[in-house]
């Protein structure tokens, strides 16, 4: 099923500014938050399509993605892997502290999941051109193998906080004018978690992950360009309490190439080739990104001809096709010649004005009889 324009979900402008965009997620946020609407599976499933449109919006460089590529993203694969984070969060960033039954000390134990990383990949002409496999390093944050996430030491347990009780929350009730309010804050002694560490984990002081350098194989697939994505669901920061891990975006720079071009998945380069190549016609050599090749041009090619190879340039991503390569040429002059060559040219220049003035001489007697008709 075609997916609903993010702009229209949220009700904006494509040229709507970021304060717009986070005043309409608000009002909506508002409207369709799941505990204000209880059983209502239509409100969840608006409320999600709400935040999906957000989370790409309201970031420059996804809404610019979205705005060139539309839902299937500069790599095809969409826009998942976003953290949305849970709809307790979000409602918290309208309705503060007040409590509202039990939700935010269920969120409290929730999991989450883990940050996603980002990496700046720099491949050649070649490799975008036709793919390759690379390997990198990521610094990241995963689960401590010695306390398996818990941040107690081995054999050990964090234990109930016995200020909260285990809930990471301080209820406290308020009378108003408009009712009464029960209002929560964080516990100060466990700070949210619930429990407490007594005995830290030697291998990660307590907190419960460790940082790694990981080498993770990619696949650059043909026909990448500067500018696009490759995500590795999965290979971002671990999750806490069980929390699924984040994802690794891998973001592309394709270097120059010294004779090459590209535009979309057509490339260009120029051939200096000799004045006599060009008047009698010639089979040159031509770079191809295969190699080189020969190409005849004809006789009579002019400075700055461009020829169509087709089928010789990039290949598309996800498909069998492939672009054009475009090669102009251009006539080099010599700069050095020995007296034989420059009689030789003094020879041609005196056949060509010859012959000249007979075209033109021609060209003024057809012009005679035109006019007077003689």
């Amino acid at each position: 099923m075609e997916k609903k324009d993010y702009y229209e979900i949220l009700g904006v402008d494509r040229n709507a500014t970021e304060e717009e965009i986070k005043r309409a997620y608000r009002n909506l946020a508002k409207k369709y938050h799941p505990d204000l609407n209880p059983g209502d599976p239509e409100a969840e499933a608006k409320f999600k399509e709400i935040n999906e449109a957000y989370n790409v919006l309201i970031n420059p460089e996804t809404r610019a993605q979205y705005d060139r590529y539309g839902h299937e993203g500069p790599t095809g694969q969409g826009f998942g892997g976003f953290d949305f984070g849970g709809i307790d969060d979000i409602f918290d960033m309208f309705f503060g502290d007040i409590g509202f039954g039990t939700s935010s000390r269920r969120r409290r134990n929730a999991p989450v999941r883990g940050a996603d990383i980002r990496y700046d990949l720099d491949i050649s002409f070649e490799e975008a051109a036709f793919g390759t496999k690379k390997e990198i390093e990521v610094a990241r944050m995963e689960t401590c193998p010695e306390c398996k996430g818990t941040g107690a030491k081995s054999g050990t347990q964090p234990v109930t906080c016995p200020v909260c009780k285990g809930t990471g929350e301080i209820s406290y009730s308020q009378t108003t004018a408009f009712g009464r309010f029960v209002n929560v804050r964080t516990c100060d002694r466990c700070h949210g978690e619930g429990t407490i560490i007594e005995e830290p984990c030697k291998r990660c002081n307590g907190r419960k992950k460790i940082k790694r350098i990981r080498k993770i194989s990619i696949n650059i697939p043909a026909g990448i360009d500067s500018g696009q994505v490759i995500t590795l669901r999965g290979e971002g920061e671990a999750g806490e309490r069980g929390g699924p891990p984040g994802d690794l975006y891998v973001y592309v720079t394709v270097r120059p190439h010294k004779i090459f071009k590209r535009e979309g998945y057509d490339v260009y380069c120029e051939v200096p080739i000799t004045f006599g190549q060009a008047a009698l016609g010639a089979e040159i050599e031509v770079p191809s990104l295969e190699g080189k090749m020969k190409y005849r041009i004809p006789e009579g090619t002019q400075p700055g001809t461009v020829f169509r190879l087709k089928n010789k340039g990039i290949p598309h991503l996800r498909s069998s096709s492939r672009g054009d390569l475009y090669v102009k040429v251009n006539i080099e002059v010599p700069r050095r010649l020995t007296e034989k060559q420059k009689e030789l040219i003094r020879q041609f220049e005196e056949l060509s004005r010859e012959h000249r003035e007979q075209d033109e001489k021609k060209s003024f007697f057809d012009k005679m009889k035109d006019a007077f008709g003689v």
